[in-house]
């Protein structure tokens, strides 16, 4: 018995003959398929000649018909037509049409309409789409042979003898002309799908090796970065960021949704509210930079900032998020390391310099204990102890960020003359004009100290940063119950990412570090705290090597 199994398997393999493409095939294939119908057909008309013309096989032209169909295909199955030059196979329809004509005429007294089997040569070569000039020609010249020949060879020549058969070869020109037409449409058609899918072949390996690259890219980042859609979906997590979600997961629950993550607020301690968290902020399309998040719990806890930027679609709608996670736990456990720092050591300075002042006060109080010229140099240490003490006490209100004022009613304009003047031998050692433009008074209810520390700051600074000499202006004016002071030079100037940093802590700009100008940049944030702690505002304007110009407002 046969096996099933192999059975099925080898009507698979005929069935999948069928079930491809023509031009899937080999040519072999194409060449044997193509001769196919024509052979059929002529099977069919030597069954109906044996069972109703059987005379008619004795017909030797009927007989080399027969044979030379029979000859035909298996030279179309024999023959390997792909190693001979690639249009030698259409050979075979010509060939048909001459095996066609001594059919017509072998069997012309018993069957008729052999003769129309020319169509099906006629059909493969046009269809083929080789030489199609050659071939319309071919559809017509073939037919009117098998009709003209014979009467040639039989002699009869006469004028409606040729005429009679004409509308033969016109009918199978006609089917010959449109099947070209029709191939030379298909071959166009084909050309271009071939064209395009080339094209979306080379766009689709474009396109794999850029998310081949984006993949490495993503996974070699040293930042988390997810992807989400409109619906708040992930699309894409790299492996920092999946390093990430698995420190922000509870031990309790390994599938949680953002709402559960462990994620804190800068305190630590408390859990952020879901509204603010940063990938549901991303999906309700905001745009935020930096934000400081604390993941985890415990020893493991990690500081992160978070950005994230919308994605749009071509319609311009919100399509999704990306954000983006950066530990800066190193980076805030040193600014806290360094503010500790600072707080220590000045505590530990407050202590000695007061005992410092004191003792000084009381040899000062002495009227007799010393003479002038020693007085004067105790002065000169009190003067700078007392300094020394201001600058302590403002690095520990900077830290806490409370400045302590006292206000009162001063002359603003005064203290503006008193910093001018303190300025102006160190303008004229540096070659700088200082030039005011003040009224006569200017009362305000401002803690006069304070104030007079941060205009001794501006300007000290602007002589400071015009080291090639130039201009300082200093003004001040009262408008709409606000009072303005304004210190503007001609010195270094500021690019746009130093302005930003202007006020920060012990930021100092990077020509400044370059020319070794003194400073340890803690004047700024120490005059904006001031400002701020009588309700104003400090703003400044900036451009590299042309200047710069504070701005202090404060209500009068």
């Amino acid at each position: 018995m046969t096996n099933p199994s192999t059975w099925d398997i080898g009507e698979k393999k005929k069935l999948l003959v069928f079930k491809r493409s023509f031009h899937e095939h080999t040519l072999r294939m194409r060449v044997v398929l193509s001769q196919l119908p024509l052979s059929v057909c002529v099977c069919i008309s030597a069954i109906l000649v044996w069972l109703y013309f059987p005379s008619t096989l004795e017909n030797p032209l009927f007989l080399i018909f027969l044979l030379g169909q029979a000859l035909l295909l298996a030279l179309c199955i024999i023959v390997p037509w792909h190693r001979l030059p690639f249009a030698t196979f259409l050979i075979i329809p010509v060939l048909d049409m001459v095996t066609i004509g001594f059919a017509r005429e072998g069997a012309m007294e018993s069957i008729t309409g052999l003769s129309v089997l020319v169509v099906l040569p006629v059909i493969w070569l046009c269809a083929s789409g080789l030489y199609p000039k050659l071939a319309i020609a071919m559809s017509f010249l073939g037919p009117l042979g098998i009709v003209w020949v014979p009467l040639f060879i039989r002699g009869t020549l006469s004028e409606q003898d040729l005429t009679r058969p004409l509308l033969f070869p016109i009918l199978i020109l006609g089917i010959g002309v449109s099947v070209s037409v029709l191939t030379l449409s298909m071959v166009r058609q084909q050309r271009a799908l071939e064209q395009k899918d080339e094209a979306l072949k080379e766009a689709l390996s474009v396109s794999t090796k850029q998310e081949r690259l984006l993949n490495t890219v993503m996974e070699a980042l040293p930042l988390g970065v997810v992807a989400v859609d409109g619906d708040g979906h992930d699309i894409l997590m790299n492996r920092r960021q999946r390093q990430t979600h698995v420190l922000a997961t509870p031990a309790d629950n390994d599938d949680p949704n953002e709402s559960q993550l462990l994620i804190f607020d800068v305190d630590r301690t408390t859990p952020l509210v879901a509204d603010r968290r940063p990938v549901r902020r991303a999906v309700l399309g905001e745009r935020f930079t930096d934000q400081l998040v604390w993941l985890g719990s415990g020893s493991d806890q990690r500081a992160f900032t978070a950005s994230a930027r919308p994605m749009v679609d071509d319609a311009g709608k919100f399509a999704g998020s990306v954000v983006v996670f950066s530990d800066v736990t190193d980076l805030v456990n040193a600014l806290a390391a360094k503010d500790d720092f600072v707080a220590n050591v000045s505590h530990e300075f407050r202590t000695p310099l007061t005992s410092i002042l004191g003792y000084v006060e009381l040899i000062l109080d002495e009227p007799d204990a010393l003479d002038p010229r020693a007085r004067q140099q105790l002065d000169i240490v009190r003067r700078n102890a007392e300094r020394l003490l201001t600058l302590v006490s403002d690095l520990l209100a900077v830290r806490s960020g409370q400045i302590v004022i006292q206000p009162h009613t001063a002359d603003v304009a005064e203290l503006v003359r008193g910093s001018v003047n303190s300025a102006e031998p160190r303008a004229a050692k540096a070659g700088i004009r200082l030039s005011v433009d003040l009224p006569d008074a200017l009362e305000a209810r401002v803690d006069s100290s304070r104030i007079a520390q941060v205009l001794d700051n501006l300007v000290s600074n602007a002589i400071k940063y015009s080291p090639d000499g130039g201009d300082v202006e200093v003004a001040a004016w009262e408008e709409e119950d606000f009072i303005f002071c304004r210190v503007s030079d001609t010195g270094m100037g500021m690019n746009e990412e130093e302005q930003a940093e202007a006020f920060t802590k012990f930021f100092r700009a990077g020509g400044v570090r370059k020319s070794a100008i003194p400073g340890v940049g803690l004047g700024l944030p120490i005059s904006k705290a001031i400002v701020e702690a009588h309700g104003g505002t400090i703003t400044l304007e900036s451009e590299p090597g042309r200047g710069t110009t504070f701005t202090v407002k404060m209500p009068a």
